[in-house]
């Protein structure tokens, strides 16, 4: 089981702008090789990486001027469970065959005459007996061993009620067990909707009956009253009521006009639609949601694990006491009272349950957490850094100011800067393009198009040489004298603004301020994180000093990193770790990535690129920063409990284990009190599925 990343990584081969990586886990079938090719890929001067899963390697190319071998295997280092395929499927439902059969072995006992009661004991006893012994010679001494031995010596001291009582006891007790963990993984599972064999697509006039398998992006599916969505996808036309609780948790159903996003595994609760799908078969949210959850299902965190190796432990401690009692004592009534105790099945059972229990309830409030360990993490996390754009504010800037210079006017800057970034995808850029049609203003043709990540755009515009971007790029790299605006650029910094130099022919012709909205819950999302635990909140930002500063200072943020480069994101949260920090990275973009992967739990907004959904530990699926502060207090409280639980059964075990040993307790008043210790804990454990519900009724 690999929960805490790709460990024992090795370079293998080494040459210029080339290496070798090895790891056995690259060998792993599970592994998704695509999201781990796709993931290193976003780490700045990587060109390619390809993972060969049957030779163990993965090989990295990269610019000959640029050292990337440690940002590769930190961030390699630092991937965790969501980079593995979850094949595995639920257990079945538990049965009550053995349950039946020894309560009927040992109702007859109570009619029938005394010479029959041995043979019934054994007979109800012997499924018990057997497994014991089998378990013995292929496990080693483990629990079923134990029970085993409670009977045999019941047997031995021909205490035929006891023995038949206990029998139906341990057979009642573990179905009531299984079906508590089978109940959780069923809620879990729950989440994931049917899919839909057939559904109408428009071409043309005519609607044709086709097979959601065969679906393509870009077909206009119909979806009318009571249907199920079966596509991602923009709807082209009609109108009506759709129910997202299937995705985000949302109750009340969301009017959907054209122009508008819909996702599948919704339903239509009123009216008709046609969607233009632009996802489909198991890149649309239905089946992505499937997979999380498979994978959920599948993973263990680190406190699982140590919970199954410390119940591995306590089995030979028990046995051992059992077998004490009886050489000291000669009482075969103490050593079964002491071997009716088992510290395992709490151990193995109160963890699992308890955060499947959470992850179901977290989702129902539009939160998807992919596994244990990143509710694990997410309980730990005593940092959290926000990516400013598009995660604290709404990603959507509008120009707000506009200065000229140079005897030009607003709306030539406007027109000239929107041509040369027309072709540019990018939010600011896109802002600009925006103000040019507001004002009804006709983009020139423009030529020699060169786009600097991070910086600016450099392109002819009507012949003359036009520079769009940052102070950086255009006072610094391009050497153009802009220090007559550094007042009007400040003023302009500290209502928040972010600006954009507009250069013709080497002279500065203008600012263009543009603003971002913040989100109405970001500063008591700041708020209720430190509340609930979170010591420091971080913030990065491509923007100018001043103008991050002044976000920071309204949202309450603690620290800020400004004028970032993109792939300096995942930098930052190395830095930090290595302070000790316990990270987590809430951003949204495809260059969040590597940063999403460095951090102890990485989280991804609704609209994030698809790659930062894949890359993520949690996903919130409603546009609300709210659900980070949710998953954190249903995190603590998961984790609380869990603890308290394990305290309350080693303390009820060991209590009884000492009545035990002072001959105090009966073997079946052990018993009883054993496996209603374990069923008590695990009721409450389950509770988390609805924890927070709860708690706002009462509200």
């Amino acid at each position: 089981m690999f929960f805490t990343g790709l460990e024992k990584v090795g370079i293998v081969h080494d040459m210029p702008g080339r290496i070798r990586l090895k790891a056995p886990v690259l060998g792993n079938p599970a592994l998704d090789a695509t999201l781990v090719e796709s993931g290193l890929e976003q780490i700045k001067g990587v060109k390619s990486v390809r993972v060969n899963q049957k030779a163990k390697t993965a090989v990295v190319s990269f610019d000959k001027n640029t050292d990337v071998r440690g940002d590769v295997l930190d961030v390699l280092s630092a991937f965790s469970h969501t980079v593995f395929n979850a094949e595995e499927e639920l257990q079945n439902s538990p049965d009550l065959i053995n349950v039946y059969w020894a309560g009927t072995m040992w109702i007859l006992k109570l009619f029938l005459p005394q010479g029959l009661r041995r043979p019934l004991t054994y007979l109800g006893a012997a499924p018990i007996l057997m497994e014991g012994i089998e378990t013995l010679f292929t496990r080693g001494l483990k629990v079923e061993v134990l029970d085993a031995a409670v009977i045999s010596m019941l047997l031995a001291r021909k205490d035929y009620f006891t023995a038949g009582s206990i029998t139906f006891l341990l057979n009642l007790g573990h179905y009531l067990e299984e079906s508590a963990e089978y109940r959780s993984d069923k809620m879990l599972k729950s989440l994931i909707k049917p899919e839909v064999e057939y559904v109408w697509v428009v071409r043309g006039q005519s609607e044709e009956k086709t097979a959601v398998s065969d679906l393509q992006i870009g077909d206009m599916v119909r979806a009318g009253s009571g249907e199920m969505i079966p596509v991602d996808g923009k709807v082209a036309s009609g109108e009506g009521l759709v129910n997202q609780a299937s995705v985000t948790g949302e109750s009340l159903p969301v009017h959907i006009k054209p122009g508008d996003y819909v996702y599948s595994g919704t339903v239509m609760a009123e009216g008709k639609i046609i969607i233009e799908a632009e996802k489909v078969g198991s890149e649309t949210t239905t089946a992505r949601i499937a997979k999380f959850i498979s994978n959920s299902l599948k993973n263990k965190s680190r406190t699982e694990v140590k919970a199954f190796a410390a119940a591995d432990k306590m089995v030979p401690v028990t046995f051992a006491a059992g077998l004490a009692t009886l050489l000291i004592t000669r009482d075969f009534r103490r050593a079964s009272s002491v071997l009716s105790v088992d510290y395992s099945c709490a151990l193995q059972l109160v963890t699992p349950t308890a955060i499947k229990a959470s992850m179901f309830n977290a989702a129902t409030e539009g939160i998807f957490i992919k596994g244990a360990q990143a509710l694990e993490n997410l309980a730990e996390i005593d940092t959290i850094i926000f990516d400013k754009t598009g995660t604290l504010t709404k990603g959507m800037l509008s120009v707000t100011e506009v200065q000229p210079y140079n005897g030009y006017n607003e709306n030539e800057i406007v027109r000239i800067a929107a041509s040369a970034e027309e072709y540019y995808s990018h939010p600011i850029a896109s802002a600009v393009v925006k103000e040019a049609e507001n004002r009804g203003l006709k983009t020139e043709q423009t030529g020699e198009v060169d786009f600097i990540i991070a910086h600016g755009v450099s392109a002819y515009v009507g012949g003359k040489n036009v520079l769009v971007g940052s102070h950086h790029f255009v006072a610094e790299d391009e050497k153009i004298v802009c220090c007559f605006a550094d007042e009007d650029a400040r003023k302009m910094r500290t209502k928040g603004q972010t600006i954009l130099y507009v250069a013709i022919d080497g002279k500065l012709c203008g600012l263009i301020a543009l603003k971002d909205t913040l989100r109405d819950e970001s500063a008591q999302v700041i708020k209720e994180l430190k509340k609930h635990g979170v010591k420091k909140t971080v913030m990065l930002t491509g923007d100018h000093r001043d103008s991050a500063l002044h976000v920071a200072e309204l949202l309450g943020i603690d620290e800020v990193y400004y004028e970032m480069k993109p792939e300096d994101k995942a930098g930052i949260v190395k830095q930090l770790k290595n302070q000790g920090c316990r990270i987590a990275f809430a951003g949204d973009g495809v260059n969040d990535a590597p940063a999403l992967l460095t951090a102890d739990v990485g989280i991804s907004l609704p609209q994030g690129a698809d790659l930062a959904k894949e890359t993520a530990a949690v996903i919130l699926l409603r546009e609300d920063l709210m659900g980070i502060v949710k998953a954190r207090v249903l995190a603590v409280k998961t984790m609380k409990v869990i603890r308290q639980m394990f305290r309350f059964n080693i303390g009820v075990n060991t209590a009884t284990v000492a009545l035990s040993l002072m001959g105090r307790i009966s073997p079946l008043a052990s018993a009883l009190l054993h496996n209603g210790t374990t069923l008590s804990t695990l009721i409450y454990a389950l509770s988390l599925s609805s924890y927070g519900v709860k708690r706002k009724k009462e509200k």
